[in-house]
């Protein structure tokens, strides 16, 4: 068994950072989402599928991700992950055998 652990933490080799939504105000009295960094973690970041959508007008490409990271309370849908330039919002967020070791996440990534 300590193998396997041993093993699943030596695939946590992208360091990701989470972001969460906060307003802020702008010049007209109003506000604007923008998102600011909450923590940095290590996690395996894997392909699962890719197709184009169009919105708003546009074609764009998004590809869904499964990304294996530590136990921690803090993710939720609505939050994000940054790799460098990479964004990726997320969809879900599972604790698959209920122990809190381990969390894994659905995500999306949006290329315009």
């Amino acid at each position: 068994m300590a193998n396997a652990v041993r093993a699943a933490i030596g695939r946590l080799r992208r360091r990701l950072i989470l972001e969460a939504p906060a307003s802020t105000p702008d010049e007209l009295g109003g506000s604007t989402q923008v998102f600011e960094a909450v923590a940095a973690f290590w996690a395996q970041v894997e392909w699962l599928s890719g197709t184009e959508q169009w919105r708003q007008g546009r074609p764009e490409q998004v590809a869904t991700h499964r990304v294996t990271l530590r136990w921690r309370g803090d993710l939720d849908a609505g939050k994000r992950l940054r790799d460098g330039d990479r964004i990726f919002d997320i969809r879900t967020v599972s604790d698959p055998d209920g122990s809190r070791r381990r969390l894994i996440c659905l995500v999306e990534e949006v290329k315009p």
